[in-house]
């Protein structure tokens, strides 16, 4: 059986695209003057109104270039650094239980893959799908490819990780913070949101979903 977590806000107690961002510039990899756009896209995704796209375009620029080497080193310093302390105790409690139990934990994020990767493993779970970040000659171009796991997207890619597997949504569990979730938090047969907004406590509400208060 599956339990489902969404990674920024959810496991952690902030984004870590926006994390990374601030890593980046901290270490003089990205201009300084990059964070208050940052900040206006992600008041627009908490609203449910950003398009990921435009995200992804603005936020990849300072890698675009840099080798996969690279950033895979500045991304582990950077999960030392910044995510570690950030975890939720009752997300790795629950990260822990349900490993006993027995069940497939899959991190699914509307980041990209070079964050949500390393920081999956670095938190126990089995698989994890993200944003696919195009790469050439060993270096990233900024670009994505495939859908990407926002929103609906989600979904989407996660019934094309079922069909790989052979597995099925029967007895899963799924967690988010976030309104953009909805629909994948619909797909579960038993939904937990953790630290919910008004817009989407108002929606569990209605299906019944049971609301979880993390701090750290």
């Amino acid at each position: 059986m599956l339990a489902i977590f969404d990674l920024d806000d959810t496991l952690t107690d902030g984004d870590s695209s926006s994390l990374w961002l601030q890593f980046m510039v901290e270490h003089a990899l990205a201009a300084a003057d990059m964070l208050p756009r940052e900040a206006e896209l992600m008041a627009a995704y908490r609203r449910g109104e950003l398009r990921m796209e435009d995200y992804m375009a603005f936020t990849l620029q300072p890698m675009q270039g840099r080798s996969v080497e690279e950033v895979a080193e500045w991304v582990e310093r950077f999960i030392a650094d910044k995510i570690a302390p950030i975890v939720f105790p009752a997300a790795r409690e629950t990260l822990a239980r349900y490993k006993a139990e027995g069940r497939t934990l899959l991190v699914i994020s509307a980041t990209g893959e070079h964050l949500v990767g390393p920081i999956a493993r670095f938190l126990g779970a089995d698989d994890f799908l993200a944003i696919c970040l195009e790469t050439r000659d060993g270096c990233y171009t900024g670009h994505t490819h495939s859908v990407l796991t926002y929103q609906h997207g989600k979904v989407l890619r996660l019934h094309d990780w079922l069909t790989q597997h052979g597995a099925t949504l029967a007895g899963s569990h799924g967690y988010s913070d976030s309104i953009n979730d909805v629909p994948l938090l619909q797909e579960v047969e038993q939904a937990y949101t953790v630290n919910a907004d008004p817009k989407l406590a108002a929606v569990a509400v209605q299906h019944g979903w049971t609301l979880l208060n993390w701090q750290r």
